[in-house]
């Protein structure tokens, strides 16, 4: 069983031992009106990692700690700023399985062993505010480090650390900060006491494979496509640990990040060699397909339950909501399990190796050597050309199943040439943010398009199923005929959305 919560923090250098004028410099900050010392507690922590050091590599640490008042093992995983997310279990001999798989986008899967022992004599203190309220904790650790490798090297050093109270306002961590520094003490280097170490007892950075012969030109188009290729990686490994505690939005964030990696590999096809990225892309899409059940399945029991929740209550006839909530709980369980067994197969596994191998050794061609302004472009304006083609398509139909399919297609089109433009708009500027946003504006009609067919065929079903157990119809016949208003208008909408996204003025900036 794991429990989780975000710790914000920031590292200092700690002052000599016989300096005690900083601690004076606390009480004046605004907000804390004592430091009450907490006493000493002795830490013992051994840190995991795989052969390479791939959880160092991105930011994260795997520990099994004794003593102390949270004794057990922590995963530690990256947020922005100077927060990590810390998920704890239980003291154990091995690595709880758990634990195991919320690194394992980061692991991929290789075996983790103990690589550095961290022994610390903690000293604490409580930043209090009015009513005894804790603002902040401070710390200052004896730091005694060893590698465990087949020799060991030890280190030593002292370090301050300032945590932000649970609930208490950010704004404390920069008033302590600024205190700290009037009083000559700077941020230490090393974002983590395993960093440190690392270093300390010449374990060194962790091992990525060499780089590939064929360097990236800065400023190039390779370059621009490729930090988009890495933020986008990033994503799915970040996300990974998210949707596999089915945390809110995970899957749907997961799943962008699945197409706009498949997207642009697809549209790039200049910049990066296809031989390598169309089975990287095939991949991507089986992995985006076994996550949709649950993303699709979200959003449409969160849009029929809205219609049922906006009808008046005396045209709810019969158990709607009884049968809506039933085919929820059945439809999310299927869907929570085939994501969890994707994410814990050998064909993932395989995938997140070969996106560590596009990132780390870029099969580039010879076109990514050229300036933005020429590759990207042509790029762009290509996925443009396959989204007008079905545009034009889909407006000469009449309302149907074909009008349906071909909004769909439609749609698709339109997310390819959206994403098509962000890898370009730091080196294209507005041009490409202007005409990704007309692109946007389109897509978000075809969506909402779609997600009214797909709502549909679900509710004729759960209208079936309720004729056949002897319930009223009549709900469900109603927020099918509003779906079907909806499609409509969206149908309407239609020709107004694609004239300003297709004007020739924004094909035009672009292409200068």
């Amino acid at each position: 069983m794991t429990q989780s919560k975000r710790e914000t923090e920031r590292k200092y250098a700690a002052p000599p031992a016989d300096d005690t004028a900083w601690l004076r410099e606390l009480t004046g900050v605004d907000g804390v009106v004592s430091v009450v010392e907490r006493g000493s507690e002795d830490l013992d922590a051994v840190y995991h990692d795989t052969e390479d050091l791939r959880l160092a590599g991105a930011s994260a640490t795997l520990r099994r700690r004794t003593g102390g008042h949270d004794a057990g093992w922590h995963l530690k995983l990256p947020l922005p700023g100077d927060s990590r997310e810390e998920v704890q279990a239980p003291v154990s001999p091995t690595i709880p399985d758990d634990l195991r798989a919320l690194a394992l986008s980061r692991t991929r899967g290789a075996p983790m062993t103990p690589v550095v022992r961290v022994r610390s004599t903690r000293s604490t203190r409580d930043l209090l505010g009015r009513d005894d309220e804790k603002l902040a904790e401070l710390t200052v650790d004896s730091v005694h480090a060893e590698s465990l490798g087949a020799t060991t090297t030890l280190a030593a050093w002292t370090e301050m650390e300032v945590e932000l109270a649970e609930g208490a306002d950010p704004a404390v961590l920069d008033l302590v900060d600024k205190a700290l520094r009037n009083s000559g003490i700077e941020r230490a280097p090393h974002s983590s006491k395993l960093a440190r170490a690392l270093e300390e007892t010449g374990l060194g950075a962790p091992r990525l494979p060499d780089a590939s012969a064929e360097k990236v030109v800065p400023g190039s188009a390779g370059d621009e496509v490729l930090r988009y290729v890495d933020e986008q990686v990033s994503a799915l490994v970040d996300l990974d640990p998210a949707v596999r505690r089915d945390l809110p939005d995970a899957v749907h964030q997961f799943r962008v990040a699945c197409r706009r990696l498949r997207s642009v590999l697809r549209s790039y096809r200049s910049v990066l060699d296809r031989a390598v990225t169309d089975p990287i892309r095939r991949e991507l899409k089986w992995l985006g397909g076994e996550l949709a059940e649950a993303r699709d399945h979200e959003v449409l029991e969160e849009r029929i339950r809205g219609r049922v929740e906006a009808t008046p209550p005396e045209l709810v006839l019969g158990p709607v909501a009884a049968r809506l909530q039933a085919w929820h709980v059945a439809g999310t369980a299927e869907a929570r399990r085939r994501t969890l067994d994707a994410l814990n197969s050998p064909r993932y596994l395989a995938l997140l190796d070969a996106l560590a191998a596009l990132t780390q050794q870029p099969p580039l061609r010879r076109k990514a050597a050229r300036e933005p302004g020429k590759a990207m472009p042509k790029a762009i304006l290509k996925e443009y050309d396959r989204l007008a083609a079905r545009v034009t398509h889909a407006l000469d139909l009449p309302p149907g199943k074909d009008l349906d399919v071909a909004l769909h297609e439609a749609r698709k089109a339109a997310k390819k040439a959206r994403y098509a433009t962000e890898p370009a708009r730091a080196s294209l500027g507005k041009p490409a943010k202007r005409l990704g946003k007309r692109v946007k504006a389109l897509q978000k009609v075809l969506g909402d398009h779609q997600d009214s067919v797909v709502a549909r065929d679900s509710l004729r079903k759960q209208a079936v199923a309720a004729h056949a157990a002897g319930e009223p119809g009549f709900t469900w016949g109603l927020l099918y005929g509003q779906e079907q208003a909806a499609a409509a208008e969206r149908e309407r909408q239609l020709p107004a959305a694609w004239a300003r996204a297709s004007k020739r003025r924004l094909r035009k900036r672009l292409a200068r």
